[in-house]
């Protein structure tokens, strides 16, 4: 693996089937790093085999102090003692009188009005995109940075910038106003 770069106020998104290599060993070796946190996104999985790995990857997130963010599974995220949780919006809004209890609860926002209704329903976090082109969106120009701007100024809760974010525009989004940025692709592949 090479060298490590500093990936301060950067959160790792979790995405198996762009892992180079074994997926707990990539998840090992972010855990490792200065990243704020890991989201286990792994939209694919039945809530058991979900629970399965989530509750691996807890486990070496715990061994390194490292933040575990679960995705949706609020069943698996309480049963496993995990106290922070991502949802889709339509999720949050749907379920926000049943998530006492957990300390992050993070959303995704793709307009300023999404932003509000998010910190209204209570979002602790956002992540705001997608920022820029990413080929996990292809063919969707990216929104820009004047619209994380916009977001950002918006509501009162750290936002994280989403799509197309790497390390070396990371100081573009913090300008703009973002707590940091969310690589997915890129962490996949980080170390290798």
């Amino acid at each position: 693996m090479s060298e490590k770069r500093s990936l301060n106020h950067m959160i790792a998104v979790t995405n198996r089937k762009l892992c180079e290599g074994d997926f707990l060993d990539q998840i090992r070796y972010l855990a490792s790093t200065d990243i704020e946190a890991i989201i286990l996104r792994e939209k694919d999985l039945t809530e058991r085999e979900y629970e399965r790995l989530a509750a691996e990857v807890l486990a070496i997130c715990a061994k390194e102090n490292k933040k575990c963010i679960l995705h949706s599974q609020i069943g698996a995220a309480r049963r496993l003692g995990c106290p922070n949780i991502h949802l889709p919006l339509a999720v949050l809004m749907a379920n926000r009188d049943a998530l006492e209890g957990f300390v992050h609860i993070g959303t995704s926002v793709h307009s300023v009005e999404d932003a509000r209704k998010a910190e209204a329903a209570g979002a602790t976090c956002l992540t705001a995109g997608h920022i820029f082109d990413t080929d996990c969106k292809k063919g969707l120009p990216g929104r820009g940075l004047d619209f994380l701007q916009d977001v950002c100024v918006a509501v009162q809760l750290p936002v994280y910038a989403i799509g197309g974010i790497t390390q070396e525009n990371l100081d573009e989004v913090i300008a703009a106003g973002a707590a940091g940025g969310c690589m997915m692709s890129a962490a996949m592949r980080l170390g290798k």
